[in-house]
């Protein structure tokens, strides 16, 4: 039962009936079972309940002793659960499942979905970043989102602090789906909560992880294929040389997605991977604008570009942690600076604080030898 990579993957039938979908939920969620396997049980066996009665002799021929497939209860409790979350269940091959995530040689058999269903069929990019995300990567990811929205783009991303988090907050109006790593019902970073609330009730949550499921490292590299899988295009604003956001460029490459990239500051640790993507071919990104004209020409066309985007956009939204306790402001404000020179009128906005608590904080800071001050008002970090 181990598990094979394959090429391709004939779609099986969609359940029609309740007691098919339960069979198919009870065979994924069995010991042992991923979706390769899911998938070759279903082709050799017809049908997920015949899967089940075949599965532990198919353990057994394995070298598995004692088997057992996944209890009933298990299955009920994850279907009351997601009646209570509102959640449903898209399967494979039914007419809610999004069509981009069919030619995925590892497509999941599942989803469950709690919002808007239809922003599951309209065209898609994705935007990921840095969670440790500067001030100037927060503010291109809100202007990208923005803009592609208003041009009839659902934004896609992972629900993360930092660009994730700008993206949604920025395509709320216009359309976003949040792909979780653990279950649908739990929301990770708890700090997002209130986002994830605002998604569920004009855009989409979705995952391929059961009810209730506290998400554990290996699902985000899983939940990024996912990401790109519903998009044309993925746009990495920020990453580091290792990061999650090269996991989703890979996976998109994989998938024969289009690849962007943000440029960054040489020196910002946080550009190190959209820069290496650059280098390596992928598309460098200005504005929106640049994502549109990389797009399939199967994408409906760009309106009218919006002017002034960035310099347009009104501050992001308070953050919600205390700004109190001078150590903590002193580190926010050192996370929204990085090589490239802001003003401090743009700081002290992004920040969402009060100019008087900020300037002492930037004098500290400055004595420390954190930060420098430049010409005409800018600062930066002190590498």
């Amino acid at each position: 039962m181990t598990e094979e990579t394959i090429s391709s993957i004939h779609p099986p039938l969609p359940p029609t009936t309740e007691d098919d979908r339960f069979a198919w939920l009870r065979l994924l969620r069995s010991r042992r079972v991923g979706i390769t396997t899911f998938y070759r049980l279903l082709a050799e066996h017809g049908t997920a309940q015949n899967a089940l009665v075949a599965l532990p002799e198919v353990a057994r021929n394995a070298g598995v002793d004692g088997y057992e497939i996944c209890p009933a209860g298990v299955i009920a409790a994850e279907i009351k659960a997601a009646k209570a979350a509102r959640a449903r269940l898209l399967c494979l091959g039914d007419a809610d499942y999004p069509q981009m995530l069919t030619d995925l040689s590892d497509a999941p058999p599942m989803l469950w979905a709690v919002g808007d269903l239809s922003l599951l069929h309209k065209p898609t990019v994705a935007l990921v970043g840095a969670r440790n995300a500067s001030s100037l990567g927060t503010r291109m990811a809100r202007a990208l989102a923005q803009d592609l929205g208003a041009q009839g783009h659902v934004v896609a991303s992972g629900l993360a602090r930092g660009i994730d988090t700008a993206a949604h907050i920025s395509a709320l109006k216009t359309g976003t789906v949040a792909v979780m790593a653990g279950g649908v019902d739990v929301i990770y970073p708890a700090e997002n909560t209130t986002l994830a609330q605002d998604i569920r009730a004009t855009g989409l949550l979705v995952s391929e992880q059961p009810m209730g499921m506290v998400p554990k490292a290996n699902h985000f590299p899983r939940r990024n294929r996912i990401i790109s899988g519903l998009a044309q295009a993925v746009v990495i604003v920020e990453a580091a040389a290792k990061s999650g956001s090269l996991i989703t460029a890979r996976d998109a490459l994989d998938q024969g997605r289009e690849v962007l990239a943000v440029p960054g500051h040489p020196f910002d640790a946080r550009a190190a991977g959209s820069n290496m993507l650059i280098r390596d071919g992928a598309i460098l990104v200005r504005n929106a604008e640049d994502v549109m004209a990389a797009l399939p020409a199967t994408a409906p066309p760009a309106q009218p570009a919006q002017p002034d985007l960035l310099e347009d956009l009104p501050p992001p939204p308070p953050e919600r942690r205390s700004l109190e306790q001078t150590a903590a402001l002193h580190q926010k404000i050192l996370s929204q600076l990085g090589p490239s020179p802001i003003a401090e009128d743009q700081l002290i906005r992004d920040l969402a604080a009060p100019a008087g608590d900020v300037a002492p904080a930037l004098v500290d800071l400055e004595l420390d030898g954190k930060i420098k001050r430049h010409a005409g008002g800018l600062l930066s970090a002190d590498q």
